[in-house]
């Protein structure tokens, strides 16, 4: 290597590459158009005069020196990420921003509500809000609080379980209404597609052999089409009993349960606006808990 310097915003540029494999993927991850990741990568290699991707028809594999810069360079992130949790840890102003991921369904028929409530109560304290299924990561800060659908949070992660979350599987009055029999294997099934394999329906469903209608990424494109009588879907309690237009075909069984847990890094627990959320959603959500947990009366 000649005598330049990688600087953090070089090194930024080439992890995402790295972790990508594509420079699409790469620019969605930092929020840029793909000739700038283009032009960034070939300056930082003419400046550091190595050869840091071979590119493929597949996409851009790392060569030797992009691997060292890999395994050096995630260390060095690390170490960033690390320290700016302990400085915001030290925080003890009810101000500031907070970076809140939430899954669809769940911030639109349960959390916003009480979102709205906690920022009332605290006009100081801004939200990002991350609408998302995905598991993000907490210790690279892509969030400050998580709160998540899941029976095995990360080790890295702490926080509360809150509840279950009860699933059962519902259909329109009308689509019901048309059907002649009702074993499982004769509905028309509406499945969430791969960016929700993780759903317990998925491996439920794994050894009966249903007709497949419809597939949809999100919880609330499958509440609606179950709405709209296209056939029958696995969808929260909390999502679906306070819909009169939808029917239960049987009780929320335990192997579609999850449970709910709202989740933080262990150094930004102390973190005022962190604590303070954290505690009003503890207190707001064990109010919602016979929703989300499927006793609705009348259901």
């Amino acid at each position: 290597m000649n005598t330049q310097t990688l600087d953090w915003n070089d090194l930024h540029f080439v992890l995402a590459v790295c972790r990508a494999g594509t420079l699409s993927g790469a620019a969605r991850e930092l929020g840029v158009n793909h000739s700038t990741v283009f032009r960034r990568i070939g300056a930082i290699e003419k400046k550091l005069g190595v050869r840091l991707f071979e590119r493929l028809a597949t996409g851009y594999v790392m060569t030797e020196a992009g691997e060292a810069i890999l395994e050096s360079g995630e260390r060095i992130e690390n170490e960033v990420f690390g320290l700016t949790r302990k400085l915001i840890g030290r925080d003890l102003h009810l101000s500031g921003v907070l970076r809140v991921a939430v899954p669809d369904a769940l911030l639109m028929k349960v959390v916003m509500h009480h979102l709205a409530k906690f920022s009332q109560r605290y006009p100081a304290i801004q939200f990002e809000l991350v609408i998302s299924n995905d598991y993000l990561n907490l210790t690279r800060r892509e969030a400050d609080i998580a709160i998540r659908a899941t029976r095995l949070p990360p080790d890295t992660a702490v926080g509360r379980r809150l509840c279950a979350i009860m699933t059962t599987i519902y259909g329109s009055a009308e689509y019901l209404a048309r059907q002649t029999e009702d074993a499982i294997e004769n509905y028309a099934w509406l499945m969430p597609d791969e960016n929700l394999e993780h759903l317990p329906v998925t491996k439920w469903l794994g050894t009966k052999r249903v007709s497949v209608k419809l597939r949809c990424n999100t919880l609330l494109g499958l509440y609606e089409a179950t709405v709209e009588g296209f056939g029958v879907s696995a969808l929260p309690c909390f999502l679906a009993d306070p819909d009169t237009r939808l029917k239960r075909i049987m009780s929320p069984p335990d192997k579609l349960a999850s449970e709910l847990w709202l989740l933080t890094h262990p150094d930004l627990r102390r973190t005022a606006r962190v604590k303070a959320l954290m505690d009003f959603l503890t207190e707001a959500l064990q109010k919602e808990k016979d929703l989300i947990e499927g006793r609705l009366p009348g259901r």
